[in-house]
């Protein structure tokens, strides 16, 4: 909405929010606290707030004078009842679904924005034709289009992946309605690469893109584990087969494996889908690039406690990145909390450091608190976590160092510096082989990158 704004500043854009304290966040004149960090957007805020973009928890009356409507509200996997663990949760969609249908006034288009499983529409049509022919005041009766339009934009590159997109994708029945919005990316996305579709397409179109990303992510990381146990080079590997034009090479770098909002759920939704249809055989192959992920979590973990001499109870290892990806504070699924809470399991003293995760996320995400300095007893077999402000804290008297984000102020780490501060024999485990690997064995740690062998 902000990049709309931006790049069209006749077009009035509203943001709102049941939450009252993120809207005044998102109205704060401290740009820094935006409650979204992506880089570039207190730029994007900071030239349209108070102009164009407004920010408010006057719901109804937004809705009241809008002609289109993006319903972007979270559809988080359900935790129980009929589809707990695969199906989306559609409550959100649905309560706004009404709110629209009631408020609304004259012809409104609404939008899909959330990620949502295939045929959600017909849930939202239903909803809102129900109060078609209504009117509200001295008004025209109420008449609704509704439209999907997904978003592909990636966590990190989100405002140059706006600004210069792949493709817009529309999907929707009234030709109208799709060409309205077609003209607001128009004023900056090229026609070629704006896609009409039917709503059905659109809808999957978006579930099926975060599962062929995440299938290679699942793909090269099942790589990288035959590459440790023959000795060759997975980063190699990725170089070699992406230079092939039917493959390429994005989305071929070995990890600890995929996080974020949409890849976990929306691959369990495709699973729960296909079951629902009674493609099991489908179901099954996208629900393993799921389980090969969680696998890929908990060898990394069972590795670091193997390389310790079998044990990390009571040993002090330092964590650095907590974020599902760099340039970001979204740590939703982040690889870094079942690694972490497998870590824990174990008796290991966690010293976590993040550049943008705050104390109390990761406490909300690891389902405990952090034990207040200092450590606890060696011995004691408790596993404890605290949040420390710089790296060379947290590797203070460390066992190991494990790096779970690709933050890139990691690749300039100072080994030779950290090393001296860390109990030997040390340890450094790489999972997003982004550290000097010779600088950190000439400091005289022992090293282990992922997909290394």
């Amino acid at each position: 909405m902000a990049v709309i704004a931006d790049r069209c500043p006749e077009i009035q854009v509203t943001v709102v929010d049941l939450n009252q304290a993120r809207i005044d966040a998102w109205n704060d004149p401290d740009l820094s606290k935006l409650p979204v960090y992506e880089p570039g957007l207190d730029a994007v805020v900071g030239r349209c707030r108070g102009r164009n973009l407004h920010f408010t928890t006057a719901v109804d009356a937004a809705i009241a004078a809008a002609d289109m409507v993006f319903l972007s509200v979270n559809t988080p996997t359900k935790t129980k009842g009929v589809g707990a663990g695969q199906a989306s949760d559609l409550r959100w969609i649905e309560a706004s679904a009404r709110q629209v249908a009631a408020c609304a006034q004259g012809h409104t288009i609404v939008v899909e924005k959330s990620t949502l499983p295939v045929r959600t529409a017909e849930t939202v049509k239903a909803i809102l034709n129900a109060a078609q022919g209504e009117v509200a005041g001295a008004g025209a009766p109420k008449t609704f289009s509704v439209l999907s339009n997904p978003e592909f934009l990636a966590e990190g590159t989100a405002i140059p992946d706006l600004e210069a997109p792949d493709r817009v994708l529309i999907g929707g029945e009234d030709a109208a309605s799709i060409d309205a919005l077609a003209s607001v990316y128009g004023h900056w996305v090229p026609q070629e690469r704006i896609l009409r579709t039917n709503l059905w397409s659109s809808e999957l179109s978006k579930l099926t893109a975060n599962a062929f990303l995440a299938q290679r992510i699942s793909s090269i990381n099942s790589i990288a584990a035959l590459c440790e146990a023959t000795g060759a080079d997975v980063n190699e590997v990725a170089h070699a087969i992406g230079a092939d034009s039917r493959i390429g090479a994005k989305f071929l770098k070995a990890g600890p494996g995929f996080g974020g909002s949409c890849f976990q759920k929306d691959i369990l939704n495709l699973v729960y889908l296909c079951g629902h249809y009674g493609l099991h055989d489908v179901a099954a192959y996208w629900q393993s690039v799921v389980e090969l992920n969680i696998w890929q979590q908990q060898r990394i973990a069972q590795l670091v406690v193997q390389k310790l001499f079998g044990t990390v109870t009571g040993k002090r290892i330092a964590v650095l990145g907590f974020a599902f990806k760099a340039d970001t504070n979204d740590t939703r699924e982040a690889p870094a909390i079942r690694i972490c809470q497998d870590l824990l399991e174990e008796g290991a003293q966690l010293a976590i450091y993040d550049p943008k995760v705050p104390e109390s996320q990761i406490t909300s995400d690891l389902g405990c608190h952090p034990l207040i300095s200092p450590m606890g007893s060696p011995l004691s077999g408790d596993g404890v976590w605290h949040r420390v402000t710089t790296p060379t804290e947290a590797v203070a008297q460390a066992d190991a160092v494990l790096i779970l984000t690709e933050w890139a102020s990691f690749a300039e780490l100072n080994w030779q510096e950290l090393a001296g501060q860390m109990r030997k024999p040390a340890w450094l485990f790489d999972a997003r082989s982004i550290a000097d690997l010779s600088a950190a064995q000439a400091a005289g740690l022992q090293v282990w990158r992922v997909g290394c062998g």
